[in-house]
Order: structure tokens, then C-alpha cells, then sequence
């Protein structure tokens, strides 16, 4: 079976080359999002808008979760493509089952903890004694996502790096398939409520990491997985390789902590200001936001091979040419969804929350002003991106962290209090304009597009 789809990172002409990894990226993660979409659906429309906000209460911890693997999945894409375009396969090889295995290991220890400590975790994520239930609930059935999530995405990166781009979509978009019919068939016929929802997210997780493990073990060409070793010596070199992976990988990370706590902190703002409503409210966004993340993270990471794999070759004007084109699709896109956040609202939310209901309102009065951020937030992320691609480490963790958490966390706390409610839904499209500033002004300075 040869999954390959003949790529060539050094010599391919770059638009076709870009192409060739965007689109079935983008549909990967479009399916992705469509997976986390349709959980959001189904529980709204079918278990309630408390059930909603249990479920915002406690997807920080998997994001966190899923930051871990991206982290690991970013820094052995980097490092695994310029060993490659160099012609050290073994290296490449031996790193891969690096950020493969010992992430697996530790996740799934993170797995057990959110099950027993469920209850903790709900207050120390803003959840109330309303929502405590509900959210234990959705946590001891979701709790295998963060081990399962390392497989799927450090996979899929791996199966992309192998030229396989085409299958890494499929990885994505069988569990989500899967998930929406389970989610429908837990939650409605059989009325097994949150314990229904989670069971079909981690089922269809299940999936996607059989299929990305599979994968490596029996088709892959170049990326081939290696039996660990444990000597003493094996073991300092895959903690010196694994360090350089975080040290890549860490703004991706950074990204996804950030989120997580964005929400930790949306949550007790919203609770502050609007009570339960308001988390509902603020857990629409939260459940759109992979939309729009998917456009910005398929840009970078289809740049991302083509970045490191040239630059590992010192061929400077492909890398140009591929951060260009990066860019110019990302203020489009980026526009674009701005503009239907903006404007098409309604029917975004009523796809979570009944028309009339207090929830409603308060989620219709404040999204198009937090749509307002998605076109900087897309831009910011592909640039960063680049960083990261071009082994620029340093500088990409101070913009994902001024992004993250220097900029929006103290803006988040302080804008209601200065503007009233509003300032609960501009303060990430504050922050994201902020950063992008910054950014431009910066890589002007030290001639980094050039």
C-alpha cells in the first residue's frame, strides 16, 4: 500500500506544493472543529445551556492537553525535516518515536488524574455548585482525550512529514464522522445525556489514533518508528532531544495553555457578570473559535514542512516565496470569517442556544465584537508559525506568551471593570491587535521576511 502523494519539499513549484499540504490539512482540521462543533450542538440543543457551560468549565484541561501534543507534534515536524532534508533518516527516525512514545506515556498518566480529581478541577476552572455535577460528569467519561490526543496529532504531523498528507486528513475526519453520529445516538435516542457526549468524543478519538498508529507501524516509507531503548545513554539522548522538540514546540503549547486559561478567566468574569448565562453565552464563542483556528493552524502547518525542510537547505528565496503566500491567504481568510462573525451571528448561535432565551441575548450583544478578533488572531499565528519554522524559538515564545497570557489575561480582568460588559467580549480583540502590531514592527526591524 503506498500512501505517498509524491512531494517534493526542495524542488516542487511552492503554490502547487502549498496547495497539495493546505487542502487536505484544512479539511482535516475542518472536520476537526466540525467533531468539537457538533458536541457543542447536540449538548445545547439537546441537554441544555447548563450543560453547555459544565462542558466550557472543563475544556481547559484538555486543551491544555491537546497544547502538549501539538508542542511535541510542532517540535519533531521541525527537527524530523531538517535531519530529512539533510539526508539523516535515522535521526529523523529516531526522534519521531521519541515525541511519539514518552508523550503518550505521560498523558496518560494526566488522563487517570482528571478522572480521579474531577470535582477539584471544576472549581478551580470557575464552575459553581449548579454546574459541579455536570461537569464531574463530562470529565470521568472524557478523561481518555489528552493520551489519545498525542497519537492523533504527533501522528498526523509524522504522516504528513512522510508525504502522506492525504491519509493525516483522514485521521481527522473518520473520528469526526463517527463522533457526530455517536453524539447524535448517545444524546437523543438513548438520552445518556453528558456521560452520552463524552463517551462518543473519546470513542471517536479512539479511532483516529488506531488509524494514525497504524499508520506508522505498517505504511509509512521514510518515518519509521524504532523498538525504545533503555540504556542509561538512550535514555540522557531522549531527554536532550525531546528538550529541543519543547524548545520548537513551546509557543504551540503556549498557544493552547493560553487559550485554556482565556477560558478559565472568561468563565470567572462571566460568572462575575452575568452568572450561568453568561458562561453559556461565553461557551458559543469558545466553541466557534476552532473555526476560525483551523484556518490560521492549516496555513501554518502547511507552511511548516516547506519552511524547515528549505531552510535546513539554506534555500532562502522558497522560504520567502512560501511565507508570502502564507500571509496573503491568511489576511483573506482571516477577513472573511470576521466579516461573517460579524454579520451572520444569529444563526452561528441559534446552532447552540434557543432563540428567546436570556443566553441568547447575551451571546447575540456580544459576538460580533468578539469576531472583531479573528483576522489579527489567524495573522498572529501564522507568523509565529514562521518563527517556530525557521528555529527562531526564542522569539516565537515571547510573542505566543505576549498574545497568550501578558496581554489578554490583565485586559480580560480590568476591561469589564472599566467599560461595563462590553469589555468582556473586546478584550481578545484587544490583545490580538496589540500583538500583531508588535509583531509586524519587530520582524521589520530584524529583516525577518527577507
Amino acid at each position: 500500500m503506498d500512501n505517498r502523494d509524491n512531494i517534493d519539499f526542495g524542488k516542487m513549484n511552492i503554490p502547487r506544493l502549498f496547495i497539495k499540504l493546505f487542502v487536505p490539512t484544512l479539511l482535516g482540521l475542518v472536520f476537526n472543529a466540525m467533531l468539537t462543533l457538533a458536541d457543542g450542538i447536540f449538548v445545547g440543543q439537546g441537554i441544555g445551556s447548563n450543560a453547555l457551560a459544565a462542558v466550557n468549565i472543563a475544556a481547559p484541561i484538555f486543551l491544555i492537553g491537546l497544547g502538549v501534543s501539538l508542542m511535541f507534534a510542532t517540535g519533531v515536524s521541525v527537527v524530523a525535516a531538517v535531519h530529512l532534508s539533510r539526508g539523516n533518516n535515522k535521526a529523523a527516525n529516531i526522534n519521531a518515536t521519541q515525541a511519539l512514545t514518552v508523550p503518550f506515556v505521560v498523558m496518560s498518566g494526566v488522563s487517570v488524574l482528571i478522572a480521579v480529581f474531577a470535582k477539584p478541577i471544576c472549581y478551580l476552572f470557575g464552575g459553581s455548585q449548579m454546574l459541579e455535577p455536570l461537569v464531574v460528569e463530562y470529565l470521568t467519561y472524557i478523561s481518555p482525550i489528552p493520551a489519545l490526543t498525542v497519537l492523533v496529532h504527533v501522528g498526523g504531523f509524522l504522516i504528513r512529514l512522510d508525504g502522506s498528507p492525504k491519509y493525516a486528513m483522514y485521521t481527522s475526519v473518520v473520528p469526526a464522522v463517527l463522533n457526530i453520529f455517536l453524539d447524535w445516538l448517545f444524546v437523543f435516542p438513548l438520552n445518556l445525556g453528558l456521560m452520552g457526549a463524552a463517551s462518543a468524543t473519546s470513542i471517536s478519538e479512539t479511532v483516529g489514533a488506531l488509524m494514525a498508529v497504524a499508520y506508522l507501524v505498517y505504511f509509512s516509507k521514510t518515518i519509521r518508528l524504532y523498538r525504545p531503548k533503555f540504556t542509561r545513554t538512550s535514555v540522557c539522548l531522549t531527554v536532550r532531544n525531546l528538550g529541543y522538540m519543547m524548545k520548537l514546540g513551546v509557543p504551540t503549547f503556549i498557544a493552547e495553555t493560553a487559550i485554556s486559561g482565556l477560558m478559565i478567566v472568561g468563565n470567572f468574569m462571566f460568572m462575575t457578570f452575568l452568572h450561568e448565562d453568561g458562561v453559556a453565552a461565553f461557551s458559543v464563542a469558545c466553541y466557534l473559535f476552532p473555526l476560525v483556528y483551523m484556518f490560521g493552524n492549516s496555513i501554518a502547518q502547511a507552511q511548516l514542512p516547506i519552511v524547515s525542510y528549505n531552510h535546513g537547505q539554506s534555500n532562502h528565496d522558497r522560504v520567502r516565496h512560501t511565507l508570502r503566500l502564507s500571509l496573503a491567504l491568511t489576511a483573506v481568510s482571516g477577513l472573511v470569517i470576521s466579516l461573517l462573525g460579524m454579520l451572520a451571528f444569529r444563526p452561528l448561535i441559534s446552532l447552540f442556544l434557543a432563540e428567546g432565551t436570556h443566553a441568547f441575548t447575551v451571546c447575540a450583544e456580544g459576538f460580533p465584537l468578539f469576531a472583531t478578533s479573528f483576522v489579527f488572531f489567524s495573522l498572529n499565528v501564522v507568523i509565529i508559525g514562521f518563527y517556530q519554522s525557521v528555529e527562531r524559538a526564542t522569539e516565537a515564545i515571547f510573542f505566543m506568551c505576549l498574545r497568550g497570557l501578558i496581554l489578554v489575561i490583565p485586559i480580560f480582568i480590568a476591561l469589564p471593570y472599566l467599560i461595563g460588559v462590553v469589555g468582556l467580549w473586546l478584550a481578545v480583540p484587544l490583545a490580538e491587535a496589540l500583538t500583531f502590531v508588535v509583531l509586524v514592527v519587530w520582524s521589520k526591524q530584524k529583516r525577518v521576511f527577507s
